[in-house]
């Protein structure tokens, strides 16, 4: 399954995260886009490669990020925190307007592992909990759906455990 991976990438602790779980999604046979590893990073570019402005870089990184959510089967959204990064809350909204759109069957899911949460009685903001078929609160379970998805034990539409 061709996944994309939309999560914070801004701190030693988020890109650890975030490539330990890359490691175990690939180890089961998983294809993914990390942006922090494989998208346009302005430091890993050949210098004569590089923009000439913020405004082209910016362009290029939302421009290969769109069009690999786009052709992601699913998009693993990332919502620690208090709120969501904007980025990852974007992201969410791409994948869940061109599959509404194409009437395509890409899957869109969650992972929030933090407690904390923007109001008292629910953990995410509707327009992003509303956009997610399904929201998880541990890796261990997200692997076990996939996993039961990947080998057709399930159509992924049951809420998770």
């Amino acid at each position: 399954m061709r996944i994309y991976f939309a999560a914070p990438l801004f701190n030693a602790a988020e890109q650890r995260f975030n490539a330990r779980l890359t490691w175990q999604l690939e180890e089961r046979g998983h294809s993914v886009f990390l942006p922090q590893r494989d998208g346009f990073e302005m430091a890993e570019v050949d210098t004569d490669a590089r923009p000439d402005t913020a405004a082209e870089m910016r362009s290029r990184v939302f421009h290969l990020d769109s069009s690999e959510v786009i052709a992601a089967d699913l998009v693993l959204a990332v919502l620690d925190g208090r709120v969501p990064d904007e980025g990852v809350c974007v992201e969410i909204g791409i994948a869940w307007a061109t599959r509404n759109a194409d009437r395509g069957a890409r899957r869109i899911v969650g992972l929030k592992t933090d407690s904390r949460s923007w109001l008292p009685y629910d953990a995410l903001n509707p327009m992003v909990s509303e956009a997610l078929d399904a929201l998880f609160s541990d890796e261990a379970d997200l692997l076990a759906w996939l996993s039961s998805l990947a080998n057709g034990e399930s159509d992924g539409t049951e809420e998770p455990s």
